[in-house]
């Protein structure tokens, strides 16, 4: 006599449950990263691109410019390094975020995921970490190539390992605000021009590269409370790199605290435009 067992039902996981809106992240972000590493051109061209700038300013720039109490070469290569973590991950993150968003929405890729039984912000926030999976292994590379132009960490790998978490959590704030852009223009080469609009001022009109005591009264006062300008301080900060700003602007005695505000500050409001926008967007 032979006993037949049943399984039990798989429990269905109703629409609207948290476990069931992290599974549908998690999906997403999977399906972002693979997309990437099946188009390993892109991937390979965004780890090369910020290799060849560095090697650039450290070995022909370096020597044009002058550090306020720093002398030669050297020392500017320390003082760039976290300029330069922090414009790679920022032109990365915004420009992936959006220029992806855009071409979902011109494919219909969009229209697809609305008609899903998903949480409605997942196909962004998978999005969002996606870019970060991709900035975490960007950054492995750039430690590399900055170990190898001179560039040290001279407080601790525990301080460091934060200075990293501070400009990855800059990346990922930036990150929503390249899916707004990319929910809002009609095509991802429009896309791919608005971020030029933000991204350079805020990358050059700030301490990534010079030192905001040499720049005239306006413009200092905008470097020193631009949010960029606050992360790259708190990473120089915690990595112990020359650099740091004397001036008595209160983000600049506050590097952490600021950079940490203006990333979740920035992060939130993103996010809401980029929800608003979406349901804005179908029925």
């Amino acid at each position: 006599m032979t006993v037949s067992a049943t399984a039990p039902p798989v429990p269905e996981l109703k629409p609207g449950t948290a476990v069931k809106s992290v599974r549908d992240v998690l999906v997403v972000t999977r399906r972002n990263v693979i997309r990437t590493l099946r188009i390993p051109e892109v991937l390979v061209l965004s780890l090369v691109q910020p290799i060849v700038f560095v090697l650039l300013f450290a070995y022909i720039f370096a020597g044009s410019f002058a550090l306020p109490g720093e002398d030669g070469p050297a020392a500017y290569r320390e003082f760039m390094m976290p300029g330069f973590f922090a414009q790679t991950i920022a032109f990365s993150t915004a420009g992936n975020s959006s220029i992806s968003i855009a071409n979902d929405v011109q494919s219909g890729m969009v229209d697809r995921f609305r008609s899903l039984p998903m949480a409605r912000g997942a196909l962004l926030t998978g999005r969002t970490l996606a870019d970060l999976v991709q900035n975490v292994a960007m950054v492995a590379v750039m430690i590399l190539c900055a170990l190898l132009v001179g560039w040290r960490i001279h407080h601790g790998v525990l301080r460091a390992a934060a200075a990293f978490a501070l400009l990855l959590l800059m990346g990922y704030a930036l990150s929503w605000v390249g899916v707004v852009i990319g929910l809002t223009v009609r095509a991802p080469e429009a896309a791919a021009s608005s971020n030029f609009l933000w991204l350079f001022p805020m990358t050059f009109l700030s301490n990534a590269f010079v030192a905001p005591s040499t720049l005239p009264t306006v413009l200092r006062w905008a470097a020193e409370w631009n949010p960029l300008s606050a992360t790259v301080q708190a990473a120089r900060e915690l990595f112990g790199n020359p650099g740091l700003s004397a001036t008595g602007a209160w983000p600049a005695q506050h590097p952490v605290l600021v950079s940490l505000a203006w990333s979740v500050l920035i992060a939130v409001a993103g996010r809401a435009l980029a929800v608003r926008r979406y349901r804005a967007m179908g029925v």
